[in-house]
């Protein structure tokens, strides 16, 4: 049976995470998007649904069945409880789904399996599932930057998240390898993207 590398990708808002994420699945790693997940069992019909709705109650629920992410967002930056209370609902979903993705992948045969998860640092328990954290890093300055030209936030509001998330130097002392993304142009952070195939396996 082949060696598998699982490699575990954060960075904070706007650092330029998804797009690492992207050009590694695109050199053959499986990558596997813990907020995709997340958005899927918060979806119309959702796993969690039900959940949210005994917990928050009917208010939190759009009409379309799916989480209202602008209420929950509201009451979770308000209300630290709130948001153990949503992690202790959507977390083992998204768990769950993550493995059962991961064993599906490994049986296809990739040789590189990447969880892309935001909150990797913030959720102790992924240091011990992966064999490599890699860190895409840039200054606040340029998050902020990054996500008003990309969704028009406010720049208080991003400030917001940036604040919710692990700090920059939390998130490097958790780093096997960090890419510093700041002032890079696309073709640049491709090149480190590509010298590190290898030690992912690919």
């Amino acid at each position: 049976m082949r060696a598998v590398t699982r490699v575990g990708l954060t960075g904070g808002i706007g650092s330029g995470k998804s797009t690492v994420a992207r050009m590694l699945k695109h050199a053959g790693a499986a990558v596997i998007d813990a907020d995709a997940i997340s958005r899927q069992v918060t979806a119309p019909g959702g796993h969690a649904i039900e959940a949210i709705r005994q917990t928050f109650g009917s208010d939190f629920i759009s009409p379309d069945g799916a989480l209202d992410r602008e209420r929950m967002r509201a009451r979770v930056f308000a209300d630290p409880t709130a948001r153990r209370q949503l992690e202790q609902i959507v977390h083992p979903l998204v768990g769950l789904e993550t493995r059962h993705q991961a064993e599906a992948a490994i049986a296809a045969g990739s040789r590189c399996v990447v969880f892309d998860v935001p909150l990797l640092v913030e959720s102790h328990h992924w240091r011990a599932r992966v064999d490599q954290v890699l860190v895409v890093d840039c200054r606040p300055e340029t998050q902020a930057d990054r996500v008003i030209q990309r969704n028009g936030l406010m720049r208080a509001e991003i400030e917001r998240i940036i604040a919710s998330q692990a700090s920059r130097a939390t998130r490097l002392r958790a780093a096997d390898i960090v890419i510093c993304n700041d002032g890079l142009s696309l073709p640049q952070l491709e090149h480190l993207v590509r010298q590190l195939l290898r030690r992912f396996g690919l």
